[in-house]
């Protein structure tokens, strides 16, 4: 079983979907747990939203724009099978209740349940399009499988409840006739069964978190870049990448903020010893970085990680 997780700029158009399908099908016949972030820049338009719904404005311009988004997507693939067109139509009236309820005493916990949709509604498009042309694709629900505390916005996993919710994992790909599981990163459920989030960027985490659950052979992150570059080509020139990087380095690379790993995706893998691959979607065949725990003997490459707006007191 192998975990592959997509992010926002991976799924941001009808042609970047295209693309990722066409990424899965040189894995026929292989047990994947697909772990799909908001498309595109969708979980900023929602948290607009959860700005004018705490607020207590009006929040339907961005609302009918976050709707008009993926559906237009949907109309650019030919449309989806009539069970994912449902559940978006039920997604996105779920939304609009939501919006129209008084807000809580719990500004995060709002926050939770109203950016997750972004995740939900991502995973129903890809998992409706896939579906078309591959009757062994299931849609998973998360929410069943990584449970947390109840620190909304930044919650922990709670690793025993989550090892039960693995079962389901395994009733799919291993008992069924599933080979392609389509799930959300960035989100969780409390042990109140209230939705709960890992923090921005915490699809990383999420894949980590379903490749410790399975057991999975490797965990594979789809970025827009070649792999794990030595710097931030924004700042630096001449940037290469690092083939291999031990988890040990991985760590101290995202802890002091380079920006392609998120800082708790490393941990987990590493308690396993299961490998990490950074791979660009738009060039599936470079061979990307691998981050284990056997890296050869080899010159080191500097790296430099850049932060603006530093101030240095002593």
């Amino acid at each position: 079983m192998r975990v592959f997780k997509f992010g926002g700029a991976s799924v941001k158009s009808a042609e970047a979907v295209r693309n990722l399908e066409g990424i899965l099908s040189q894995y026929a016949g292989e047990k994947l747990v697909v772990v799909v972030s908001a498309m595109g820049k969708m979980t900023n338009k929602l948290e607009q939203i959860v700005e004018c719904y705490k607020n207590q404005e009006d929040w339907n311009v961005h609302f009918d724009e976050f709707e008009r988004f993926h559906t237009e997507i949907v109309e650019e693939l030919g449309g989806l099978n009539l069970g994912a067109q449902a559940q978006m139509v039920q997604f996105l009236g779920e939304l609009r209740s939501l919006l129209k309820e008084e807000p809580s005493q719990n500004p995060k916990l709002d926050y939770d349940r109203i950016v997750s949709f972004g995740e939900l509604l991502s995973t129903t498009i890809v998992h409706g399009y896939l579906e078309k042309s591959n009757d062994r694709v299931e849609w998973l629900d998360v929410r069943n499988v990584i449970i947390t505390d109840r620190d909304h916005g930044r919650a922990d996993v709670d690793w025993d409840r989550s090892m039960r919710g693995a079962g389901l994992l395994d009733h799919h790909l291993n008992e069924g006739e599933t080979d392609i599981l389509v799930t959300q990163g960035f989100i969780g459920s409390s042990t109140l069964g209230n939705t709960t989030t890992l923090g921005r960027e915490g699809s990383d985490f999420s894949a980590a978190i379903l490749g410790y659950l399975c057991d999975a052979q490797d965990v594979t992150i789809w970025k827009d870049v070649a792999g794990m570059l030595n710097a931030d080509p924004k700042w630096f020139n001449n940037t290469v990448v690092l083939e291999e990087v031990s988890y040990r380095e991985a760590l101290e690379l995202s802890y002091y903020g380079a920006s392609v790993i998120h800082p708790k995706t490393i941990k987990p893998l590493q308690n396993k010893e299961i490998p990490l691959y950074v791979k660009s979607f738009l060039d599936p065949s470079a061979p990307g970085t691998t981050i284990h725990s056997k890296v050869a003997d080899a010159k080191p490459v500097p790296s430099y990680i850049f932060k603006p707006d530093q101030v240095l007191i002593s």
